[in-house]
């Protein structure tokens, strides 16, 4: 806990600790290693004082004694230097199983029925009436898993077995399951996205985690299916932001809006494959270089798809994704690739992040943030899907972040800081992708359309442009 804020992973994560444990028993095994040679040299000393046993008894006598205490006493340091590396690698057992013992007795119902986690709920019932992320999280995965189970058998052990050997709770099976309903409505199914590239502008950006959620809500806000790439010039080298919204209902399920409620099938159930590729093509249009590092934000839906980016291979073959940043999103299945850095923000009254039945890894380089502060729907403004959602709160809980002196946050934004450099005036450009229509869903992937020439633009002093409607 860091004041309003709930911090899991990192450097000062449970994980990371325990490697450190395994580096600890790893640095002691060699030292061991390396008395076993001594006490060989020693041994090899003393076997050379034979031949002065009779010539120099007095002095072979002490000699050999005093080889032999030597030799007997590095055997003692290195006995118990390999008993306490022996130690440590049983405690990392111990602790590890204990862990995932806790997370499955918690995802098999005893964490939905404790008392504090009931007190909890009532409490965040008081301030907006939806569940909060924990309940979420926590019935969601039984209830993927029974509805997997009516679906197909096969799925259902599929899912169960995938689960039980990456040692998390059985919750894990939603993206399988959002696969299997994905492809049963033909307006579900990922298809082809169109990339059109619109205006082009100069920007102040200072790279901050809350920098890059207000350009979240300033891309959400300039319509629908809207992306925007961001230039940035990092002492010389050139870096990228990808920004994506939320989901954007109101339209047609499975219509030309990629962002719509159907994004959240493609992104959970498909891994964004078809919105991957539309990026990929934008950042090219971009006049992004092959290789060039990339940091992906999204909030909510957009989240998911920000996430998938730095799981996919194709992707990855062109572009060095270095950082994602989410908020809002339910992204605990999604397994970036090595080397990836990601920020997760939640809200204790948010119940999207949990939908995926699943909590976010305990990684060394995936830190997830709970924000723990109340909030309610501010008056005269729309429920919606619950306070806790609300970008503008996310927005604050990023500057939060910043502010904080905790290790995990601390290593994790100077992460993004030498990715983006101190920031400045960068260029922004943005896109409006749109799906194919469902009967020309076999052409092939993403097409960039002819470039139209931007109108003159001063720096934006972040203009709000209503157009579009968001619901996060």
């Amino acid at each position: 806990m860091d004041g309003g804020l709930e911090i899991r992973g990192g450097i000062g994560g449970i994980t990371c600790q325990l490697e450190e444990l395994v580096g600890g028993a790893e640095k002691l095994d060699a030292l061991a290693e390396e008395l076993v040679d001594v006490e060989a040299e020693l041994q090899r000393i003393q076997n050379g004082l034979g031949p002065y046993q009779f010539s120099q008894t007095p002095a072979w006598t002490e000699a050999v004694s005093t080889m032999t205490r030597s030799r007997t006493g590095v055997q003692v340091v290195r006995t118990e230097l390999q008993a306490i590396g022996s130690q440590v690698l049983a405690s990392k057992r111990y602790y590890e199983n204990a862990e995932a013992w806790a997370g499955i007795a918690r995802g098999l119902g005893g964490g939905l029925t404790s008392t504090e986690t009931m007190m909890r709920q009532a409490g965040d019932l008081g301030l907006g009436f939806v569940p909060n992320r924990e309940v979420t999280e926590l019935v969601a995965g039984p209830l993927a898993m029974a509805a997997l189970l009516a679906v197909s058998r096969e799925r259902f052990f599929i899912a169960l077995g995938v689960d039980l050997a990456a040692g998390r709770h059985i919750a894990a099976a939603v993206p399988l399951l959002t696969g299997v309903l994905g492809r049963s409505t033909r307006n579900l199914q990922p298809r082809p996205v169109t990339v059109d590239q619109k205006e082009s502008l100069p920007i102040e950006f200072d790279g901050s985690p809350a920098a890059l959620l207000e350009r979240a809500r300033i891309i959400g806000q300039r319509g629908e299916g809207y992306v925007e790439v961001i230039e940035v010039d990092n002492a010389g080298q050139k870096a990228y932001v990808v920004v994506i919204p939320g989901t954007q209902a109101g339209g047609d399920l499975g219509g030309a809006n990629p962002f719509d409620e159907a994004g959240i099938t493609e992104g959970l159930g498909h891994r964004s494959v078809e919105v991957n590729a539309a990026v990929l093509e934008a950042l090219r249009a971009a006049g992004a270089e092959k290789g060039a590092p990339v940091v992906a934000v999204g909030y909510s839906q957009g989240g998911i798809h920000a996430m998938n980016l730095a799981a996919d291979e194709l992707f990855l073959n062109d572009y060095d994704v270095k950082y994602v940043l989410t908020a809002g999103s339910p992204v605990g299945g999604i397994v970036p690739a090595a080397g990836v850095s990601s920020l997760h923000l939640e809200h204790r009254q948010d119940w999207v992040p949990g939908t995926d039945g699943t909590p976010n890894p305990d990684a060394r380089q995936r830190v997830t943030v709970t924000l723990t502060g109340p909030v309610t729907t501010p008056g005269g403004g729309e429920f919606g899907i619950g306070p806790g959602h609300r970008l503008s709160n996310y927005t604050g809980g990023a500057r939060l972040v910043a502010e904080s002196d905790d290790p995990s946050l601390v290593a994790s934004t100077a992460v993004l800081a030498g990715v983006l450099g101190a920031g400045g005036t960068a260029t922004a450009t943005r896109f409006a992708l749109a799906r194919t229509p469902a009967e020309t869903a076999s052409a092939p992937g993403p097409r960039l359309q002819p470039t139209q020439r931007p109108l003159p633009q001063k720096p934006e002093a972040d203009r709000q442009v209503t157009s579009g409607k968001m619901q996060g």
